[in-house]
This record gives structure tokens, sequence and C-alpha cells, in this order.
């Protein structure tokens, strides 16, 4: 292959690539467009973003490595010099793509934080009477919670988010993730800190709060903390119809 031909298809993989990368992050901004409820929205982007954004801008960053790599234009040349520049143009957009992955994972989530904060407490409409609902405080959704999830929330594996409509009565209880999110490290101030472990030093009674002891590491730097919090005193179950 001489260097014309190879530029040539250095061209034509480069459009390839920009035009997959655009459409996938095209594809992304459309689902989101067409997802209208908050929570659908706030699961879909915790659970895809950062992954679809990623690939995405690697493959677009590839395109541009075959693009550049495509202006070289000598007409001689050896099939193994055409080798070790393809070779070269992988491992810039390898490199390029580290880069990204590093922005995506560490800078990040810092914006993604304030919008799923925005989408889950924005008000939800009761599907009955068409009026925003109410967020129940922590003490008022207790009664619409079973044991279960109460317990969930005690051990701040999973958070539960109770909406009512006053006039109606209507309920929607929606489940997050209680510690899975990472929060900003002390240490490196990167958005990677995170619990790994959870120990009950002290089990909740009805009448006695327990102790939990959280165990914190950093994804980036490797900062180690440890927090004790309070479990609430286990609550009786009355009874309520909810829609999850």
């Amino acid at each position: 292959m001489n260097y014309p031909d190879w530029n040539h298809l250095a061209q034509k993989i480069a459009f390839g690539c920009w035009a997959v990368g655009i459409l996938v992050v095209l594809g992304h901004l459309l689902k989101l467009s067409l997802t209208k409820e908050s929570k659908d929205k706030y699961d879909y982007i915790n659970r895809h973003e950062i992954k679809l954004l990623l690939v995405g801008a690697v493959i677009i960053v590839i395109g541009f490595a075959f693009y550049f790599n495509s202006w070289v234009t000598e007409e001689t040349g050896t099939t193994l010099w055409i080798i070790v520049r393809l070779f070269t143009t992988i491992s810039m957009g390898l490199l390029a793509g580290l880069i990204m992955q590093n922005l995506l994972k560490f800078y990040y989530p810092f914006y993604i934080e304030k919008r799923l904060k925005v989408l889950r407490y924005k008000p939800r409409i009761s599907p009955k009477t068409g009026k925003p609902m109410k967020l129940l405080s922590e003490e008022e959704e207790d009664v619409y919670l079973d044991e279960g999830m109460q317990a969930e929330e005690n051990l701040f594996s999973m958070d539960y988010d109770v909406w009512k409509d006053e006039e109606s009565g209507y309920v929607k209880i929606e489940k997050y993730a209680g510690h899975l999110h990472a929060v900003q490290c002390p240490e490196c101030n990167y958005q990677t800190f995170k619990v790994v472990k959870e120990e009950i030093l002290k089990t909740p009674t009805e009448n006695e709060e327990g102790e939990l002891l959280k165990h914190y590491l950093c994804g980036y730097c490797g900062y180690k903390a440890k927090k004790a919090v309070t479990l609430k005193a286990s609550t009786k179950f009355e009874g309520a119809t909810a829609t999850v």
C-alpha cells in the first residue's frame, strides 16, 4: 500500500469514526429529550451518561488521530512505515481517550450530581389532580414505608422519597441508591470518595438508637476515612397504600 492509498483510507476511517461517535452522543441526547418522567431521566443519566459520552468521545478522538495522520504527503514509503504510522495513530487516539476518560471520571461527576439533584427534587405532578405533590420529610414518610424499606434507609443502602398529593391522598414512592454515589474527596477534591464498607457497631431497637461505622475510600488518591452515624430506632409500620 502506498501513501496516497493509505491517506485516502485513513480519511475514510476518520469520517466513519466521527459519524459513529456523533451518533452515540446524539442518540443519548435524543433519549434524554424523550424521557419525560424526572425519576426515569435521573436513573438513565445516573447509569448511562458517563459511559455513553466516554464511548462517543473516544471514537471521535480516534477519528481525529486518523485524520491528522492522513496529512502526511510523502509519495514513497514502505509498508512497514505505514504500519508504524498506524500504530502511532492508534496510540495517540488511546492517549487522548485516556485523558477524556479522566475528565469524565473525575470532573464531570460534579456536573452530573447537580443535575441529578435538580431532577430528584423537582416537584412531581399528581396523576389524580394534576397538581404538584409534596415531598414528605424523613419523619412523615416512615408511615408509608414497610419494615424492609425502613431497614434499607437505616443502613443507608437505599433511600426512599415519598411524594404525596394532599388533596387526593395519592402517594408515590421513589427508590434511590443510598451511598453508591461518590462525593468530593477531602484530600484530592475529586468526586471519587465513596463508601466501601459498613459495620453495625450497635443494633438499633424500638427504644434505643444504634450506631453504624462507614468506611470511605477515594478511588483516585486512595485516601481513607471512617465516620460513625446514628441508626434510627426501629419504628412500627402502619399499613398504607402507595404506588412505587
